[in-house]
Protein backbone atom coordinates (compact mmCIF):
# COMPACT_ATOMS: atom_id res chain seq x y z
CA UNK A 1 0.00 0.00 0.00
CA UNK A 2 1.08 3.69 -0.84
CA UNK A 3 2.83 5.26 2.14
CA UNK A 4 -0.35 7.93 1.26
CA UNK A 5 -3.21 6.61 2.48
CA UNK A 6 -4.66 9.72 3.30
CA UNK A 7 -8.12 8.82 2.25
CA UNK A 8 -8.05 4.98 3.92
CA UNK A 9 -7.64 7.19 7.24
CA UNK A 10 -10.21 9.81 6.52
CA UNK A 11 -12.88 6.90 6.38
CA UNK A 12 -11.21 4.49 9.21
CA UNK A 13 -11.86 7.78 11.47
CA UNK A 14 -15.27 8.41 10.19
CA UNK A 15 -15.92 4.73 10.09
CA UNK A 16 -14.91 4.62 13.72
CA UNK A 17 -16.63 7.71 15.02
CA UNK A 18 -19.62 5.65 14.34
CA UNK A 19 -19.01 2.32 16.05
CA UNK A 20 -20.24 4.16 19.47
CA UNK A 21 -19.92 2.05 22.32
CA UNK A 22 -19.95 -1.17 20.28
CA UNK A 23 -16.47 -3.52 20.90
CA UNK A 24 -14.27 -3.30 17.97
CA UNK A 25 -14.05 -6.84 17.72
CA UNK A 26 -17.66 -7.05 16.81
CA UNK A 27 -17.20 -3.90 14.71
CA UNK A 28 -14.66 -5.26 12.67
CA UNK A 29 -17.08 -7.94 11.07
CA UNK A 30 -19.60 -5.15 10.37
CA UNK A 31 -17.55 -2.74 8.66
CA UNK A 32 -15.34 -5.93 6.54
CA UNK A 33 -18.68 -7.32 5.53
CA UNK A 34 -19.75 -3.90 3.89
CA UNK A 35 -17.02 -3.07 2.10
CA UNK A 36 -16.88 -6.61 0.66
CA UNK A 37 -20.19 -6.33 -0.07
CA UNK A 38 -19.52 -2.87 -1.98
CA UNK A 39 -16.42 -4.42 -3.98
CA UNK A 40 -18.09 -7.46 -5.41
CA UNK A 41 -21.17 -5.19 -6.23
CA UNK A 42 -18.78 -3.30 -7.95
CA UNK A 43 -16.78 -6.11 -9.69
CA UNK A 44 -20.46 -6.80 -10.85
CA UNK A 45 -21.72 -3.71 -12.13
CA UNK A 46 -18.69 -3.53 -14.11
CA UNK A 47 -19.92 -6.80 -15.83
CA UNK A 48 -22.92 -6.02 -15.72
CA UNK A 49 -22.42 -2.93 -18.05
CA UNK A 50 -20.08 -4.69 -20.55
CA UNK A 51 -22.37 -7.30 -21.15
CA UNK A 52 -25.53 -4.81 -21.53
CA UNK A 53 -23.38 -2.91 -24.08
CA UNK A 54 -23.25 -6.58 -26.20
CA UNK A 55 -19.94 -5.50 -28.34
CA UNK A 56 -17.43 -8.01 -29.25
CA UNK A 57 -16.93 -11.25 -27.36
CA UNK A 58 -20.22 -9.87 -25.21
CA UNK A 59 -22.70 -9.72 -28.10
CA UNK A 60 -26.06 -11.59 -27.61
CA UNK A 61 -24.86 -11.95 -23.52
CA UNK A 62 -27.50 -12.10 -20.92
CA UNK A 63 -26.56 -9.71 -18.14
CA UNK A 64 -28.71 -11.47 -15.75
CA UNK A 65 -26.80 -14.76 -16.59
CA UNK A 66 -24.92 -15.92 -13.74
CA UNK A 67 -22.49 -17.76 -15.82
CA UNK A 68 -21.24 -15.17 -17.79
CA UNK A 69 -19.85 -13.65 -14.63
CA UNK A 70 -18.71 -17.22 -14.09
CA UNK A 71 -15.97 -17.11 -16.39
CA UNK A 72 -14.52 -14.39 -15.65
CA UNK A 73 -14.15 -15.00 -12.09
CA UNK A 74 -16.52 -12.21 -11.19
CA UNK A 75 -19.08 -12.95 -8.44
CA UNK A 76 -22.80 -12.63 -9.26
CA UNK A 77 -24.99 -10.45 -7.21
CA UNK A 78 -28.66 -10.75 -7.40
CA UNK A 79 -30.97 -7.08 -7.79
CA UNK A 80 -31.50 -6.88 -3.74
CA UNK A 81 -27.91 -7.40 -2.59
CA UNK A 82 -26.78 -5.03 -5.40
CA UNK A 83 -25.25 -2.16 -3.56
CA UNK A 84 -27.24 0.57 -5.07
CA UNK A 85 -30.62 -0.79 -3.58
CA UNK A 86 -28.81 -1.17 -0.20
CA UNK A 87 -28.43 2.88 -0.39
CA UNK A 88 -31.22 3.69 -1.91
CA UNK A 89 -32.53 2.02 1.27
CA UNK A 90 -29.89 3.13 3.82
CA UNK A 91 -31.98 5.12 5.58
CA UNK A 92 -35.13 2.27 6.14
CA UNK A 93 -35.51 0.79 9.75
CA UNK A 94 -35.32 -2.60 7.99
CA UNK A 95 -31.88 -2.04 6.19
CA UNK A 96 -29.81 -4.43 9.13
CA UNK A 97 -32.75 -7.29 7.38
CA UNK A 98 -31.58 -6.12 3.88
CA UNK A 99 -28.43 -6.48 4.55
CA UNK A 100 -28.33 -10.17 5.90
CA UNK A 101 -30.89 -10.98 3.07
CA UNK A 102 -28.21 -9.57 0.43
CA UNK A 103 -25.67 -11.80 2.15
CA UNK A 104 -27.56 -15.33 1.84
CA UNK A 105 -28.65 -14.51 -1.62
CA UNK A 106 -25.01 -13.86 -2.88
CA UNK A 107 -24.25 -17.46 -0.96
CA UNK A 108 -26.80 -18.95 -2.19
CA UNK A 109 -25.79 -18.36 -6.01
CA UNK A 110 -22.01 -18.41 -5.41
CA UNK A 111 -20.82 -21.72 -3.64
CA UNK A 112 -17.30 -20.26 -3.06
CA UNK A 113 -18.82 -17.81 -0.69
CA UNK A 114 -20.66 -20.10 1.14
CA UNK A 115 -20.49 -19.52 5.22
CA UNK A 116 -18.44 -16.92 4.90
CA UNK A 117 -20.29 -13.28 4.69
CA UNK A 118 -21.48 -11.97 8.00
CA UNK A 119 -25.19 -12.14 8.52
CA UNK A 120 -25.43 -9.86 12.16
CA UNK A 121 -27.26 -6.53 10.43
CA UNK A 122 -30.48 -7.38 12.00
CA UNK A 123 -29.15 -7.45 15.25
CA UNK A 124 -31.30 -5.44 17.36
CA UNK A 125 -28.49 -4.48 19.09
CA UNK A 126 -26.93 -2.74 16.35
CA UNK A 127 -27.50 0.98 15.21
CA UNK A 128 -29.49 1.02 12.34
CA UNK A 129 -28.86 4.94 11.97
CA UNK A 130 -25.42 4.40 12.18
CA UNK A 131 -25.46 1.49 9.98
CA UNK A 132 -27.24 3.46 7.47
CA UNK A 133 -24.79 6.31 8.10
CA UNK A 134 -21.64 3.48 7.52
CA UNK A 135 -23.23 2.26 3.98
CA UNK A 136 -23.26 6.06 2.74
CA UNK A 137 -19.55 6.41 3.58
CA UNK A 138 -18.44 3.44 2.11
CA UNK A 139 -20.92 4.41 -1.16
CA UNK A 140 -18.20 7.16 -1.23
CA UNK A 141 -14.91 4.71 -2.16
CA UNK A 142 -14.37 4.45 -5.88
CA UNK A 143 -16.52 7.00 -6.62
CA UNK A 144 -15.77 8.80 -10.24
CA UNK A 145 -13.06 6.13 -10.99
CA UNK A 146 -13.05 3.36 -13.40
CA UNK A 147 -13.36 -0.11 -12.60
CA UNK A 148 -9.93 -1.53 -11.93
CA UNK A 149 -8.76 1.44 -9.94
CA UNK A 150 -11.91 1.45 -7.67
CA UNK A 151 -11.56 -2.62 -7.35
CA UNK A 152 -7.93 -1.45 -6.20
CA UNK A 153 -8.86 0.98 -3.97
CA UNK A 154 -11.30 -1.14 -2.13
CA UNK A 155 -9.07 -4.19 -1.58
CA UNK A 156 -6.26 -1.03 -0.20
CA UNK A 157 -9.25 -0.08 2.11
CA UNK A 158 -10.06 -3.50 3.37
CA UNK A 159 -6.70 -4.00 4.35
CA UNK A 160 -5.98 -0.57 6.28
CA UNK A 161 -9.09 -1.60 8.19
CA UNK A 162 -7.98 -4.69 9.05
CA UNK A 163 -4.83 -3.33 10.82
CA UNK A 164 -6.40 -0.29 12.35
CA UNK A 165 -8.94 -2.97 14.03
CA UNK A 166 -5.68 -5.17 15.02
CA UNK A 167 -4.69 -2.23 16.75
CA UNK A 168 -8.27 -0.80 18.17
CA UNK A 169 -8.14 -4.51 19.43
CA UNK A 170 -5.32 -4.79 21.06
CA UNK A 171 -4.01 -8.21 22.55
CA UNK A 172 -6.92 -10.10 20.97
CA UNK A 173 -6.32 -8.33 17.26
CA UNK A 174 -2.70 -9.83 16.93
CA UNK A 175 -4.12 -13.27 16.64
CA UNK A 176 -5.77 -11.99 13.18
CA UNK A 177 -3.24 -9.54 11.90
CA UNK A 178 0.66 -9.56 11.50
CA UNK A 179 2.22 -5.87 10.92
CA UNK A 180 2.32 -4.90 7.31
CA UNK A 181 5.43 -4.19 7.51
CA UNK A 182 6.84 -7.32 8.61
CA UNK A 183 4.64 -9.43 5.89
CA UNK A 184 6.57 -7.11 3.72
CA UNK A 185 9.63 -8.24 4.78
CA UNK A 186 9.21 -12.11 4.55
CA UNK A 187 8.20 -11.39 1.22
CA UNK A 188 10.71 -9.69 0.09
CA UNK A 189 13.40 -12.09 1.72
CA UNK A 190 11.84 -15.49 0.34
CA UNK A 191 10.38 -14.09 -3.13
CA UNK A 192 7.85 -16.32 -3.81
CA UNK A 193 7.59 -15.77 -7.40
CA UNK A 194 5.99 -19.44 -8.36
CA UNK A 195 5.26 -22.68 -6.55
CA UNK A 196 3.37 -23.67 -3.65
CA UNK A 197 3.00 -21.12 -0.95
CA UNK A 198 1.74 -22.24 2.51
CA UNK A 199 0.78 -20.69 6.40
CA UNK A 200 -0.55 -23.11 8.34
CA UNK A 201 -2.16 -19.98 10.84
CA UNK A 202 -3.09 -17.78 8.10
CA UNK A 203 -4.86 -15.12 10.13
CA UNK A 204 -6.59 -12.76 7.99
CA UNK A 205 -4.56 -13.83 4.71
CA UNK A 206 -1.46 -11.06 5.09
CA UNK A 207 0.99 -13.39 3.56
CA UNK A 208 -0.77 -14.68 0.93
CA UNK A 209 -1.94 -10.58 -0.37
CA UNK A 210 1.46 -9.53 -0.10
CA UNK A 211 3.01 -12.43 -1.49
CA UNK A 212 0.05 -11.43 -4.68
CA UNK A 213 1.62 -7.84 -4.70
CA UNK A 214 5.00 -9.34 -5.09
CA UNK A 215 4.35 -11.39 -7.82
CA UNK A 216 2.78 -8.76 -9.48
CA UNK A 217 5.24 -6.25 -8.41
CA UNK A 218 8.20 -8.24 -10.35
CA UNK A 219 5.70 -8.82 -13.62
CA UNK A 220 4.96 -12.36 -12.37
CA UNK A 221 1.43 -14.03 -13.38
CA UNK A 222 -0.59 -14.62 -9.97
CA UNK A 223 -1.25 -17.98 -11.43
CA UNK A 224 2.10 -19.40 -11.01
CA UNK A 225 1.21 -19.24 -7.22
CA UNK A 226 -0.74 -21.96 -5.46
CA UNK A 227 -2.07 -21.02 -1.90
CA UNK A 228 -2.65 -22.94 0.90
CA UNK A 229 -3.63 -22.23 4.60
CA UNK A 230 -4.86 -23.25 7.69
CA UNK A 231 -6.56 -21.39 10.43
CA UNK A 232 -8.33 -22.57 13.52
CA UNK A 233 -10.32 -19.37 14.31
CA UNK A 234 -13.65 -19.13 12.28
CA UNK A 235 -14.31 -15.95 12.22
CA UNK A 236 -10.63 -15.29 11.25
CA UNK A 237 -10.88 -17.72 8.41
CA UNK A 238 -13.91 -15.75 7.25
CA UNK A 239 -11.85 -12.25 7.14
CA UNK A 240 -9.01 -14.27 5.25
CA UNK A 241 -11.50 -15.57 2.61
CA UNK A 242 -12.74 -12.09 1.79
CA UNK A 243 -9.50 -10.88 2.04
CA UNK A 244 -8.45 -12.82 -0.63
CA UNK A 245 -12.16 -13.43 -2.21
CA UNK A 246 -11.44 -8.87 -3.08
CA UNK A 247 -8.49 -9.75 -5.12
CA UNK A 248 -9.57 -12.42 -6.99
CA UNK A 249 -6.80 -14.86 -4.95
CA UNK A 250 -7.30 -18.33 -4.92
CA UNK A 251 -6.58 -20.26 -1.92
CA UNK A 252 -6.91 -23.47 -0.51
CA UNK A 253 -8.03 -22.38 3.25
CA UNK A 254 -9.26 -24.72 5.76
CA UNK A 255 -10.40 -24.47 9.25
CA UNK A 256 -8.85 -26.47 11.85
CA UNK A 257 -6.32 -27.36 14.59
CA UNK A 258 -2.97 -27.38 12.58
CA UNK A 259 -1.46 -29.59 14.71
CA UNK A 260 -3.94 -31.92 15.95
CA UNK A 261 -5.49 -31.94 12.42
CA UNK A 262 -3.42 -30.87 9.63
CA UNK A 263 -5.84 -30.20 6.50
CA UNK A 264 -3.14 -30.42 4.26
CA UNK A 265 -0.94 -33.39 4.83
CA UNK A 266 0.85 -34.62 1.94
CA UNK A 267 1.63 -30.43 0.98
CA UNK A 268 4.83 -29.88 0.36
CA UNK A 269 5.75 -26.48 0.04
CA UNK A 270 7.57 -24.27 -2.32
CA UNK A 271 7.08 -21.16 0.53
CA UNK A 272 6.14 -21.18 4.04
CA UNK A 273 5.56 -17.51 5.55
CA UNK A 274 3.84 -18.09 9.04
CA UNK A 275 3.46 -15.71 12.23
CA UNK A 276 2.41 -18.52 14.71
CA UNK A 277 1.10 -17.50 18.01
CA UNK A 278 4.21 -16.87 20.67
CA UNK A 279 5.15 -19.31 23.66
CA UNK A 280 1.55 -21.10 23.39
CA UNK A 281 1.16 -23.66 26.01
CA UNK A 282 -2.54 -25.13 25.64
CA UNK A 283 -1.31 -26.85 21.61
CA UNK A 284 -2.38 -30.20 22.58
CA UNK A 285 1.50 -31.21 23.10
CA UNK A 286 0.77 -34.14 25.33
CA UNK A 287 -0.97 -36.01 22.12
CA UNK A 288 1.25 -35.77 19.88
CA UNK A 289 4.50 -37.16 21.61
CA UNK A 290 5.12 -39.77 18.71
CA UNK A 291 4.49 -37.11 16.07
CA UNK A 292 6.57 -37.95 12.87
CA UNK A 293 7.07 -34.16 12.70
CA UNK A 294 9.53 -33.77 15.53
CA UNK A 295 12.11 -34.91 13.27
CA UNK A 296 14.92 -32.91 15.76
CA UNK A 297 13.51 -33.89 19.06
CA UNK A 298 10.16 -33.88 20.92
CA UNK A 299 8.98 -29.99 21.84
CA UNK A 300 7.99 -29.56 25.36
CA UNK A 301 4.10 -29.65 25.80
CA UNK A 302 4.20 -26.32 27.43
CA UNK A 303 5.29 -24.37 24.46
CA UNK A 304 4.61 -24.70 20.99
CA UNK A 305 7.23 -22.55 19.19
CA UNK A 306 9.16 -25.85 18.14
CA UNK A 307 6.54 -27.64 17.25
CA UNK A 308 5.89 -24.73 14.94
CA UNK A 309 9.35 -24.75 13.91
CA UNK A 310 9.42 -28.62 13.17
CA UNK A 311 5.76 -28.19 11.28
CA UNK A 312 7.07 -25.76 9.14
CA UNK A 313 10.38 -27.88 7.81
CA UNK A 314 8.11 -30.94 7.70
CA UNK A 315 5.59 -29.09 5.28
CA UNK A 316 9.08 -27.89 2.99
CA UNK A 317 9.82 -29.65 -0.82
CA UNK A 318 13.02 -30.85 -1.04
CA UNK A 319 14.69 -27.44 -1.98
CA UNK A 320 11.73 -25.19 0.18
CA UNK A 321 12.37 -22.03 2.07
CA UNK A 322 10.85 -20.77 5.18
CA UNK A 323 10.37 -17.30 7.18
CA UNK A 324 8.67 -17.55 10.50
CA UNK A 325 7.72 -15.20 13.08
CA UNK A 326 8.85 -16.06 16.62
CA UNK A 327 9.58 -14.49 20.16
CA UNK A 328 12.66 -14.00 20.69
CA UNK A 329 13.41 -16.42 23.41
CA UNK A 330 13.26 -19.41 20.90
CA UNK A 331 16.68 -18.51 19.97
CA UNK A 332 18.32 -18.88 23.22
CA UNK A 333 15.67 -21.05 25.27
CA UNK A 334 17.06 -24.26 26.81
CA UNK A 335 13.97 -25.73 28.83
CA UNK A 336 11.81 -28.56 27.89
CA UNK A 337 14.74 -29.78 25.34
CA UNK A 338 14.20 -26.57 23.03
CA UNK A 339 18.32 -26.38 23.32
CA UNK A 340 18.87 -30.11 21.79
CA UNK A 341 16.01 -29.10 19.74
CA UNK A 342 17.74 -26.04 18.05
CA UNK A 343 21.06 -27.89 18.09
CA UNK A 344 20.10 -30.64 16.27
CA UNK A 345 18.24 -27.97 13.17
CA UNK A 346 21.54 -26.22 13.49
CA UNK A 347 23.96 -29.43 12.79
CA UNK A 348 21.15 -30.41 10.03
CA UNK A 349 21.46 -27.60 8.41
CA UNK A 350 18.01 -25.82 8.29
CA UNK A 351 18.55 -22.68 9.48
CA UNK A 352 19.70 -20.14 7.08
CA UNK A 353 19.30 -16.67 8.53
CA UNK A 354 18.32 -14.97 11.50
CA UNK A 355 17.08 -11.83 12.15
CA UNK A 356 16.47 -9.61 15.27
CA UNK A 357 13.62 -7.63 14.74
CA UNK A 358 13.07 -3.85 16.31
CA UNK A 359 10.50 -3.81 19.56
CA UNK A 360 6.71 -1.98 19.37
CA UNK A 361 6.01 -3.58 15.47
CA UNK A 362 3.08 -5.83 17.13
CA UNK A 363 -0.21 -4.33 18.51
CA UNK A 364 -0.72 -7.19 20.21
CA UNK A 365 2.71 -8.15 22.35
CA UNK A 366 5.55 -6.13 23.57
CA UNK A 367 7.32 -9.64 23.55
CA UNK A 368 10.20 -8.92 21.43
CA UNK A 369 10.57 -11.01 18.23
CA UNK A 370 12.73 -12.36 15.68
CA UNK A 371 12.57 -14.14 12.29
CA UNK A 372 13.86 -17.40 11.89
CA UNK A 373 14.34 -18.28 7.83
CA UNK A 374 14.31 -22.31 7.42
CA UNK A 375 16.03 -23.57 3.96
CA UNK A 376 15.51 -27.54 3.54
CA UNK A 377 18.57 -27.74 1.07
CA UNK A 378 20.97 -25.20 1.75
CA UNK A 379 23.48 -26.35 -1.16
CA UNK A 380 20.81 -26.49 -4.29
CA UNK A 381 22.03 -25.07 -7.40
CA UNK A 382 19.62 -22.21 -7.29
CA UNK A 383 22.03 -20.46 -4.66
CA UNK A 384 25.21 -20.91 -3.55
CA UNK A 385 26.30 -23.28 -1.04
CA UNK A 386 25.66 -22.40 2.10
CA UNK A 387 25.77 -25.33 4.20
CA UNK A 388 28.95 -24.09 6.45
CA UNK A 389 27.05 -20.86 7.63
CA UNK A 390 24.38 -19.10 8.90
CA UNK A 391 23.67 -15.65 8.55
CA UNK A 392 22.66 -13.45 11.23
CA UNK A 393 21.26 -9.86 11.09
CA UNK A 394 20.69 -7.53 14.22
CA UNK A 395 17.64 -5.12 12.63
CA UNK A 396 16.81 -3.89 16.12
CA UNK A 397 17.37 -0.04 15.49
CA UNK A 398 15.56 -0.02 12.43
CA UNK A 399 12.19 1.69 12.12
CA UNK A 400 10.24 4.67 12.75
CA UNK A 401 7.17 5.28 14.80
CA UNK A 402 4.17 5.99 13.65
CA UNK A 403 2.10 6.26 17.04
CA UNK A 404 3.49 6.48 20.85
CA UNK A 405 3.17 2.81 20.71
CA UNK A 406 3.98 1.41 17.59
CA UNK A 407 6.91 0.99 15.03
CA UNK A 408 7.06 -0.13 11.47
CA UNK A 409 10.02 -1.11 9.23
CA UNK A 410 10.10 1.63 6.51
CA UNK A 411 10.17 0.59 3.02
CA UNK A 412 14.30 1.42 3.07
CA UNK A 413 14.76 -0.58 6.06
CA UNK A 414 13.00 -3.60 4.11
CA UNK A 415 15.93 -3.19 1.04
CA UNK A 416 18.11 -3.00 3.50
CA UNK A 417 17.50 -6.27 5.46
CA UNK A 418 16.49 -7.88 2.16
CA UNK A 419 19.22 -7.31 0.22
CA UNK A 420 21.56 -7.97 3.01
CA UNK A 421 20.26 -11.43 2.60
CA UNK A 422 20.11 -11.50 -0.90
CA UNK A 423 23.78 -10.46 -1.42
CA UNK A 424 24.63 -13.33 0.93
CA UNK A 425 22.49 -16.15 -0.45
CA UNK A 426 22.96 -15.28 -4.00
CA UNK A 427 25.24 -16.93 -6.13
CA UNK A 428 26.84 -14.09 -8.41
CA UNK A 429 28.59 -11.58 -5.70
CA UNK A 430 29.39 -9.46 -9.06
CA UNK A 431 25.60 -9.02 -10.05
CA UNK A 432 23.71 -5.70 -10.68
CA UNK A 433 22.37 -4.41 -7.38
CA UNK A 434 18.96 -5.91 -6.74
CA UNK A 435 17.89 -2.02 -5.76
CA UNK A 436 18.69 0.16 -8.34
CA UNK A 437 17.68 3.49 -6.32
CA UNK A 438 20.08 2.26 -3.67
CA UNK A 439 23.66 3.93 -4.41
CA UNK A 440 25.49 3.21 -1.19
CA UNK A 441 27.57 -0.10 -1.39
CA UNK A 442 28.15 -1.72 1.68
CA UNK A 443 32.01 -1.29 1.77
CA UNK A 444 31.21 2.79 2.94
CA UNK A 445 30.76 3.66 6.46
CA UNK A 446 27.36 3.86 7.78
CA UNK A 447 25.58 4.45 10.79
CA UNK A 448 22.58 2.14 11.89
CA UNK A 449 20.62 4.90 14.04
CA UNK A 450 16.70 4.48 13.53
CA UNK A 451 17.26 7.95 11.69
CA UNK A 452 19.62 7.22 9.22
CA UNK A 453 19.37 7.59 5.69
CA UNK A 454 22.32 5.85 4.79
CA UNK A 455 21.44 1.92 3.58
CA UNK A 456 24.07 0.04 2.45
CA UNK A 457 22.68 -2.14 -0.28
CA UNK A 458 25.69 -2.87 -2.42
CA UNK A 459 25.87 -6.50 -4.75
CA UNK A 460 28.63 -7.99 -2.56
CA UNK A 461 28.19 -8.68 0.68
CA UNK A 462 30.40 -8.44 3.57
CA UNK A 463 29.82 -8.20 7.45
CA UNK A 464 28.83 -5.17 9.03
CA UNK A 465 29.88 -4.45 12.73
CA UNK A 466 26.53 -4.16 14.69
CA UNK A 467 24.23 -5.27 11.57
CA UNK A 468 25.05 -8.29 9.71
CA UNK A 469 27.55 -11.21 10.09
CA UNK A 470 27.76 -14.04 7.97
CA UNK A 471 29.12 -16.74 11.34
CA UNK A 472 30.46 -20.21 10.44
CA UNK A 473 29.30 -23.41 12.40
CA UNK A 474 31.99 -23.80 14.42
CA UNK A 475 31.35 -19.67 15.61
CA UNK A 476 27.98 -21.17 16.22
CA UNK A 477 28.79 -24.28 18.50
CA UNK A 478 31.34 -22.05 19.98
CA UNK A 479 28.61 -20.14 21.16
CA UNK A 480 26.51 -22.87 22.49
CA UNK A 481 24.31 -22.63 19.77
CA UNK A 482 22.43 -19.25 20.40
CA UNK A 483 21.23 -17.74 18.02
CA UNK A 484 20.65 -14.21 18.76
CA UNK A 485 22.29 -12.27 16.47
CA UNK A 486 24.08 -9.79 18.58
CA UNK A 487 25.96 -12.70 19.68
CA UNK A 488 27.52 -12.40 16.57
CA UNK A 489 27.80 -8.88 14.61
CA UNK A 490 29.33 -7.49 16.90
CA UNK A 491 28.91 -3.91 18.39
CA UNK A 492 29.01 -0.98 15.35
CA UNK A 493 32.08 0.69 14.72
CA UNK A 494 32.23 4.03 16.01
CA UNK A 495 34.06 6.84 14.16
CA UNK A 496 36.98 8.67 14.78
CA UNK A 497 36.42 11.95 15.50
CA UNK A 498 39.64 12.87 16.27
CA UNK A 499 39.83 13.94 19.76
CA UNK A 500 42.49 12.53 22.36
CA UNK A 501 41.13 9.76 24.65
CA UNK A 502 42.31 11.62 27.51
CA UNK A 503 40.99 15.05 26.10
CA UNK A 504 37.69 13.13 25.99
CA UNK A 505 37.60 11.94 29.33
CA UNK A 506 38.70 15.16 31.01
CA UNK A 507 35.85 17.02 28.85
CA UNK A 508 33.34 14.67 30.40
CA UNK A 509 34.84 14.36 34.18
CA UNK A 510 34.53 18.51 33.94
CA UNK A 511 30.92 18.25 32.61
CA UNK A 512 29.84 15.70 35.64
CA UNK A 513 31.57 17.85 38.48
CA UNK A 514 29.42 21.03 37.26
CA UNK A 515 26.39 19.39 36.85
CA UNK A 516 26.95 17.90 40.65
CA UNK A 517 27.94 21.50 41.78
CA UNK A 518 24.43 22.76 40.18
CA UNK A 519 22.40 19.63 42.21
CA UNK A 520 24.25 20.33 45.32
CA UNK A 521 23.65 24.37 44.88
CA UNK A 522 20.14 23.68 43.95
CA UNK A 523 19.55 21.29 47.21
CA UNK A 524 20.44 24.29 49.28
CA UNK A 525 18.27 26.58 48.27
CA UNK A 526 15.35 24.40 48.62
CA UNK A 527 16.73 23.27 52.02
CA UNK A 528 16.71 26.76 52.59
CA UNK A 529 13.13 27.52 50.86
CA UNK A 530 11.59 24.87 52.82
CA UNK A 531 13.37 26.14 56.41
CA UNK A 532 11.05 29.65 55.75
CA UNK A 533 7.85 27.42 55.99
CA UNK A 534 8.78 26.14 58.83
CA UNK A 535 10.34 22.52 57.55
CA UNK A 536 13.48 21.32 58.16
CA UNK A 537 15.40 18.32 57.39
Amino acid sequence: MPENNELEKTLWAAADKMRSNMDAAEYKHVVLGLIFLKYISDAFNDMHAQLLEGKGDFEDANPEDPDEYLAYNIFFVPEKARWQFLQDNAKQPKIGKFIDDAMDAIEKINPSLKGILPKIYADPELNKQRLGELIDLLGTIGFNQDGHKAKDLLGRVYEYFLGQFADAEGKKGGQFYTPESIVKLLVEMLEPYNGRVYDGCCGSGGMFVQSEKFVLNHQGNIKDLSIFGQESNPTTLRLARMNLAIRGIDAQLELGDTFLNDKHPDLKADFILANPPFNISDWSGEQLRDDVRWKYGVPPTGNANYAWLQHFIHKLSPNGTAGIVLANGSMNSNSGGEGEIRKNMIEAGVIDCMVALPSQLFYNTMIPACLWFLARNKTNHKFRNRSNEILFIDARKLGEMTNRRNRKLTEADIALVASTYHNWRNKDPKGLPRHEDSPIKQSDKVSFAPDSSKRPLGSVYQDIAGFCKAATMDEVRANNYVLMPGRYVGAEEVEDDGIPFDEKMNALTTKLAEQFTKGAELEKTIRQNLKGIGYEF
